[in-house]
């Protein structure tokens, strides 16, 4: 390519710098450094008054709201805490109150089971009595009967025997004797 010069500087006609990298450039330094200074101050100006407050505020207000998070969930556990001692209170009340009715239904049914069995017992008590009178009733009229069947039996033994029929006081009285004895 051609290159036109100009009468006061020599700038290649490509528009380009013709020494290499612009910011390694020694006669723009001082330039440079003042950009640098004047964006370096305006920056730090700018997070100094405006970001670092608002970041600040933010965390302020989070560590603010993460603390109040916190005390409520005291406050929360704590009346969990009593609802759980309330609850645990009412069950031992009540496994308390179920025992002692239970215990005053067992003593119920054992009274009623007492009752119901003494007045089985004189029940049967009066019935063995009335049995055992029965009983001894029936001896003696089994006794009695057991007399006269002795007597008949002893008058046809010795009517078979002897052939000659024995007289019925005889028997009686031998009866009565052997009876006696």
């Amino acid at each position: 390519m051609a290159q036109t010069t100009n009468a006061t500087t020599q700038v290649p006609a490509s528009g380009g710098h013709g020494g290499g990298f612009p910011p390694f450039d020694s006669h723009t330094y001082a330039s440079q450094l003042v950009w640098l200074a004047i964006a370096f101050g305006a920056l730090y100006v700018l997070m100094a008054k405006v970001a670092l407050p608002r970041v600040a505020a933010i965390l302020e207000e989070r560590g603010r709201r993460v603390s109040e998070d916190l005390d409520q969930a005291a406050k929360l556990k704590g009346q969990t805490d009593a609802a759980i001692a309330a609850y645990e209170k009412a069950l031992a009340d009540a496994k308390s109150r179920a025992q002692a009715i239970a215990a005053e239904t067992r003593d119920k049914l054992a009274a009623e089971t007492d009752t119901r069995r003494k007045a089985l017992e004189a029940d049967l008590n009066t019935k063995l009595a009335a049995a055992e009178q029965q009983i001894v009733d029936g001896k003696a009229k089994a006794m009695l009967n057991v007399r006269g069947i002795a007597v008949d039996a002893a008058e046809a033994i010795v009517q078979r025997l002897a052939g000659k029929a024995p007289s019925r006081d005889e028997v009686e009285a031998a009866v009565t004797s052997t009876l006696a004895r």
